[in-house]
């Protein structure tokens, strides 16, 4: 197990229409990361990698996919967050790091 912590992407009207993104810490909690598979691609003159995990926690009922979780300097998007069989004892939540 490891130490991760849950963040949410909070929007801050910037006055000209837009909108400032930046990301808050929701949680600090343990999770277990296991790596799924991972690819490799070329975009915008440069070589991009994607990896997929899979992170289960703990039961949380507002873990949600337009969040993140961030391991030290490593952040993982959250695809999808499943309660696999319906006890809500764990979560188990589908990942994936980009740029690595």
């Amino acid at each position: 197990t490891r130490r991760v912590v849950l963040e949410e992407i909070v929007r801050t009207p910037d006055g000209a229409g837009g909108a400032t993104e930046s990301w808050t810490e929701v949680a600090t909690v343990f999770a277990s990361v296991k790596a799924v598979g991972g690819s490799e691609g070329f975009a915008f003159d440069r070589t991009t990698g994607h990896a997929t995990h899979a992170i289960v926690i703990r039961h949380r009922a507002d873990v949600k996919p337009a969040m993140r979780f961030r391991m030290g300097s490593r952040t993982f998007e959250i695809l999808s967050a499943l309660d696999d069989n319906g006890r809500r004892r764990h979560l188990r939540c589908l990942v994936e790091e980009r740029d690595l």
